[in-house]
């Protein structure tokens, strides 16, 4: 027979454990799938999968993961958008699905705005210019300099379309010519960074910190105004001469449309929770993400602000697919 003390311990135990229990009640029964137009790797994967362990502990239930990359998300989204509307089904994507896209092709197979219900966005990432560590470009005026002495000679890769936009938008801005070379996503670049066969690439933050932290690659700029926390040594682009040259990307998640209102307010709590808890916090700073969540109210205008800037920075680079 337990006694008063044990029956206490138990019951302050209960009481802890019932906030989990409370959360997970009334969501959809089954496996949760996160679909993530990125293969195994990319940024938006490795953060993302993050958040999708917290919500498997709060839901009590699997959650996991499914990378589709390839065709520039245009598979993912198009799987994502027919997807049945129970919550079982998200997508966390990027501004290459939902605002990028929309300006380079003529017909997509879904559309970012009314095939989907926006539940929050995840977080913003500016862009670091890399050289490999041994490179003799030290600045990003070094590297200027060099385009600018043997044109065409040099070539530039990136595997997510933001990426490559955010690479023509140096080359334009900086005056300078280089060759694009394709890949499935940033990561599968970086070996042909480190072997030479690329001078620099133009990526997000999360996977360039990686690189600058392992001490493989040096970053000589940031696209923001001002310098990033995380990668405090490496210049803002406007203090390396070239202040125009701002931009960044972003992430968040959506449902499939006429997932019930009811129904994204859930994922929309839980999400935001989950991205708030401590322990997601501390894994995230270490890969160099900081959430910055939204309504989902908040994160619909976003999106739709977001279409029209990245289109606008396309058309007035009259960057094309190839």
């Amino acid at each position: 027979m337990l006694n008063r003390r044990q029956l206490a311990r138990l019951g302050g135990a209960a009481a802890l454990i019932a906030p989990a229990a409370v959360r997970a009640q009334n969501f959809p029964a089954g496996r949760v799938s996160i679909i993530v137009p990125f293969p195994a790797g990319a940024a938006t994967d490795i953060t993302g999968r993050v958040v999708a362990e917290r919500l498997g502990q709060m839901w009590g239930q699997a959650v996991v993961i499914d990378n589709r990359g390839g065709g520039n998300g245009l598979p993912a989204a198009e799987a994502a958008a027919k997807a049945r509307p129970d919550g079982l089904t998200i997508f966390l994507t990027s501004a290459m699905t939902q605002a990028v896209n929309p300006a380079l092709y003529d017909k997509l197979p879904y559309d970012p705005v009314a095939d989907f219900e926006p539940i929050t966005r995840f977080g913003t990432s500016p862009f670091v210019v890399l050289v490999r560590t041994d490179s003799p470009i030290k600045t990003l005026a070094d590297l200027t300099a060099l385009l600018k002495a043997e044109p065409g000679k040099h070539n530039f890769g990136a595997g997510a379309l933001p990426a490559r936009i955010a690479s023509e938008l140096y080359r334009q801005l900086a005056g300078v010519d280089a060759l694009y070379i394709g890949y499935k996503s940033n990561p599968q670049a970086f070996p042909d960074l480190l072997n030479g066969q690329l001078t620099f690439m133009v990526i997000d933050t999360i996977n360039g910190k990686l690189q600058i932290d392992r001490g493989t690659m040096r970053g000589l700029a940031v696209t923001l105004p001002q310098r990033e926390p995380r990668l405090a040594q490496v210049p803002t682009a406007g203090e390396a001469g070239l202040p125009d040259f701002q931009i960044w990307t972003w992430t968040g998640f959506y449902a499939p449309k006429g997932t019930p209102g009811e129904l994204v307010a859930r994922l929309n709590r839980d999400i935001v929770a989950a991205c708030q808890d401590r322990q997601v916090l501390a894994r995230l700073d270490t890969m160099g993400s900081t959430p910055s969540t939204t309504t989902p109210e908040e994160f619909a205008a976003f999106t739709r602000t977001e279409i029209a800037r990245w289109g606008g920075i396309i058309r007035r680079g009259n960057i094309k697919l190839e």
